[in-house]
């Protein structure tokens, strides 16, 4: 790799140090299939030295004064700021995906730390009315304590401080485990971290292929008192009965099958340009990505040509080359599973309107398939690809009805005109998040987070700070 980026590293960090692992793994370039570099694979034994060094820093840092820890998060997210354009060219360089997109999550990250920066100065506790005169009765927050974070490989930066900037806001401490495929982010500005003031042992990021066993030894763990993840419901639920071995407080954004509906009544155009910025991030491998565009059968073609149009505008390259829109896929499994979903739907008898067609190693082609049949795998599954799948709905209610139709409860998407129908439309949605002709919902000061079989808890906003704090009730007698 050519590169005089020096916030490259192959470091685990522990105790504010680089951890040399015995054993290293290769972070892949998705684009080219060369290596980045080799990066520590650590073992038990010092996976479990890190939670021990964050229980011994917790003992200080949560009695940090409030304003130090946000000037240090301000510092941070400053320094973050200035290595804009490094952090963007790692995020590249590891997880694919063009280099203006990676410009665009290093500005979203980053916003999380600044407002976390200015919540700290917010975990309000009440005053609540007495029934008895002669007691007075208080609540305030404290920090949980020891906290666990593990991260997905496709938003290698915003997914990291998601987790970590409320968690240092709060006065937590916090280990951090992100995905083997997108180490080098985390590392990078966990770097970065120490550099902004920020005490050896708050943050510490361990790094090894082993997930399972990782996250095995993270949600067991007696001193970690919260785990947050953000990955797959296979995994959450294995997570989740994990930690209950210990009753820790455990926050999980899992898995979406998001629904994108287009009304006869929508702005056709702005619906396309909304599904293309919803749908393409990322060569769609995004949690919140449209996996079914609903359109109502009247302006069915009209917004199956206009969409196909500008699919086929959308350039496919290495993220690191200019004017590129949609790289690869992340890894070989990725590729497998949008070719079977796919050709799945192809013989349950979609339509091929542009795409569905392997370019050359981790990228496929921009595709758009027409009536997709409501028992296609893609219906029921995350693509996690570049795949738009068009199904009709007659009436409101039936494209309620089909939207609604998954164990998942993430994001929904719709397009109107009709305010009435827009107030009907969100009420109805069975997701937690809904965004109403707006296919950018995505924002630090708002919740982040979903129902049913799509996770537990928020992130981001003010109800972000809840998930790294405790409620305790004081009773004063007088």
């Amino acid at each position: 790799m050519n590169t005089r980026n020096t916030l490259i590293k192959g470091t685990a960090f522990i105790n504010g140090k680089e951890i040399k692992g015995r054993k290293t793994f290769d972070v892949i370039n998705p684009a080219t299939g060369e290596a980045v570099i080799g990066v520590a694979d650590l073992n038990r034994t010092a996976i479990e030295k890190a939670i021990t060094v964050s229980e011994a820093a917790w003992e200080s840092w949560k009695l940090t004064e409030v304003a130090q820890r946000s000037n240090i998060l301000k510092n941070w997210y400053n320094l973050i700021v200035k290595h804009k354009h490094e952090i963007a060219e790692i995020i590249t360089l590891e997880s694919g995906k063009p280099l203006e997109e990676s410009k665009i999550e290093v500005d979203y990250g980053s916003s999380f730390i600044s407002w976390f920066a200015e919540e700290a100065y917010r975990t309000y506790g009440d005053q609540i009315p007495s029934p008895n005169r002669g007691k007075q009765i208080i609540t305030i927050r404290q920090p949980v304590g020891v906290a666990a974070a593990i991260t997905p490989w496709n938003f290698p930066l915003a997914m990291v401080t998601r987790k970590i900037a409320p968690a240092l806001a709060a006065g937590c401490t916090i280990i951090l485990k992100p995905a083997s495929q997108t180490p080098l982010t985390a590392i990078a500005v966990a770097h970065l971290a120490k550099e902004a003031g920020l005490p050896n042992g708050v943050f510490n990021v361990i790094t090894g292929k082993d997930s399972a066993e990782i996250g095995k030894i993270l949600s067991t763990s007696p001193i970690v008192r919260k785990l947050s993840f953000t990955g797959s419901t296979g995994v959450g639920k294995t997570l989740m009965e994990q930690a209950a071995s210990t009753i820790k407080k455990v926050s999980f954004e899992l898995g979406g099958n998001a629904p994108f509906l287009v009304f006869d009544d929508a702005d056709i155009e702005a619906a396309v340009r909304g599904a293309i910025a919803a749908k393409f991030r990322n060569a769609g491998q995004t949690c919140v990505a449209p996996n079914r565009f609903l359109v109502q059968d009247a302006i069915f073609d009209r917004f199956a040509e206009a969409i196909t149009q500008a699919v086929q505008k959308l350039k496919v390259g290495n993220g690191l080359d200019k004017h590129v829109k949609v790289g690869p896929l992340i890894n070989q499994n990725g590729l497998k599973k949008v070719q079977h979903h796919v050709s799945d739907a192809l013989k349950k008898g979609a339509r091929i309107l542009t795409g569905a067609e392997h370019l050359e190693g981790l990228f496929y082609a921009p595709t758009v398939l027409a009536d997709v049949p409501p028992n296609a795998l893609m219906a029921k599954e995350e693509t996690f690809g570049p795949i738009v799948a068009l199904y009709r709905f007659q009436t409101e209610e039936d494209g309620i009805r089909m939207a609604n139709d998954t164990e998942f409860g993430l994001a929904a998407y719709f397009y109107s005109q009709d305010v009435k129908r827009c107030w009907r439309v969100a009420d109805a949605l069975a997701s937690g998040m809904v965004g109403i002709n707006e296919g950018a919902i995505s924002n630090a000061v708002a919740p982040f987070g979903g129902i049913k079989q799509s996770g537990l808890g928020r992130e981001g906003s003010k109800y972000g700070m809840d998930e790294f704090t405790e409620l305790k009730y004081l009773c004063f007698g007088l």
